[in-house]
């Protein structure tokens, strides 16, 4: 695919604080990038509010015709969510392309999508989007060919009237649901399984399959993008007593994430709420880290899993001043993700606070009852095993979680 330029606009608003309405922007620049498109110029103008037909003002809208001319400027991006009659109005007077931040959003969703449900879900948050600004859509699409923010679902799609496209969605949240069900079952047989879960959270490029990657030893997609990751993936990822725990990469999450991607998403977010354990991963370098860590925690909020315990790591720390890092959440770990000290460090502090939920044992296990240590090893973290010639056994001790149904075992030969 070509690269496009673009033009992007922005309104800078009276409640705004000019650094977050810059990182705001910059943050634009980089999905654009991810889009495969080049930022070429920016409208920035201060408004009470926007626009009511055109967004940005009269005055401004002849600056952008200038400099669609002089560039050869090929599509046009809101910073923020355009009405269906801003859009037609701007495409009408300026002849391009032009779409808002949450179309782009879509569009790297589109485009990064790879599992049967991740495209679905995409498809459909696409036509949710769609459907309320469908009215003259059709034909500036066709009249405006292909390019960033028109994958998906496609333009000869668009054009049909709403009652097909709704029962489209209606054929998508079918199909969406079995699949729910699927991944509901999956989840079940890991919970019959009581494998420990831990789940890798973050703001988009944070770091996270990079830290994702080097705990479990996997090769998940990984690029100095946003979205490199779209489709959770679950791998097992040993710890330093030789434990073994599920880790799961998810989305990456990101400021004024449209409403009907979340909604569409929420089966694959769900995989959060089933962790036992959170790891937090931040971009320590972020100059808006705060606002990053906020948006991050927002989320958890909505998807009911802001009560399961988290591990912050503030990741990147070859790029920060390490003796004035100052951190906001607790319990944390600097790191760098391509550190192999570093990726002991996480370990070693998801096993601590596993401990910390979990109940200490300590016993003696006969020689006979090799098979019931076999399991201990296996289900328990471990500690210390210590074999006596001269009792026949094992002395050991270590963690259990309380739930797990090898608690009766242990209690069988368990000492004070």
């Amino acid at each position: 695919m070509d690269i496009e330029k673009v033009l992007l606009m922005a309104i800078m608003h009276q409640q705004d604080r000019e650094e977050q309405f810059y990182d705001s922007l910059q943050e634009l620049e980089a999905l654009v990038k991810t889009a495969q498109g080049v930022v070429i110029d920016k409208i920035v103008q201060k408004r009470p509010s926007p626009h009511r037909r055109y967004y940005v003002g009269e005055g401004k809208l002849e600056v952008m015709k200038a400099i669609i001319v002089e560039k050869e400027i090929e599509l046009v991006i809101a910073n923020e969510e355009l009405s269906g009659g801003q859009a037609r109005s701007l495409q009408e007077e300026l002849d391009i392309r032009v779409i808002d931040r949450s179309q782009l959003i879509l569009d790297i969703f589109a485009a990064r999508a790879r599992t049967k449900e991740g495209k679905l879900q995409v498809e459909l948050a696409q036509y949710t989007y769609v459907l309320p600004r469908l009215h003259g859509q059709g034909a500036a699409l066709s009249r405006l060919g292909g390019g960033i923010g028109t994958r998906g679902p496609g333009e000869t799609k668009l054009e049909t009237d709403r009652r097909h496209i709704r029962n489209r969605m209606d054929d998508i949240k079918r199909r969406l649901k079995q699949v729910v069900n699927q991944r509901e079952q999956y989840r079940e047989n890991r919970r019959r399984q009581q494998l420990f879960q831990v789940a890798v959270v973050g703001y988009t490029n944070a770091g996270k399959s990079t830290l994702f990657n080097n705990l479990s030893k996997s090769d998940s997609f990984q690029e100095d993008q946003l979205f490199a990751t779209l489709d959770p993936l679950s791998r097992k990822m040993k710890l330093p007593s030789h434990f073994e725990v599920l880790l799961t990469d998810t989305v990456g999450f990101i400021q004024d994430l449209p409403t009907a991607l979340i909604a569409a998403f929420r089966s694959t977010l769900e995989e959060v709420r089933e962790a036992d354990l959170i790891l937090h991963v931040i971009d320590a370098a972020a100059s808006n880290r705060d606002k990053q860590e906020r948006t991050v925690y927002h989320l958890l909020q909505e998807l009911e899993a802001d009560d399961i315990p988290v591990l912050t790591i503030y990741n990147k720390k070859d790029l920060i001043d390490e003796e004035h890092f100052v951190p906001s959440s607790y319990p944390y770990v600097l790191i760098s993700a391509l550190e192999d000290n570093s990726i002991h460090t996480v370990k070693q502090e998801t096993e601590r606070l596993m401990k910390e939920q979990w109940q200490h044992y300590r016993g003696f296990i006969p020689e006979e009852n090799a098979r019931k240590l076999a399991k201990i090893r296996q289900h328990t973290i471990l500690d210390k095993e210590e074999y006596h010639e001269s009792k026949e056994g094992y002395y050991v001790n270590g963690y259990v979680d309380p739930q797990h149904p090898i608690m009766r075992e242990i209690k069988e030969f368990q000492q004070e």
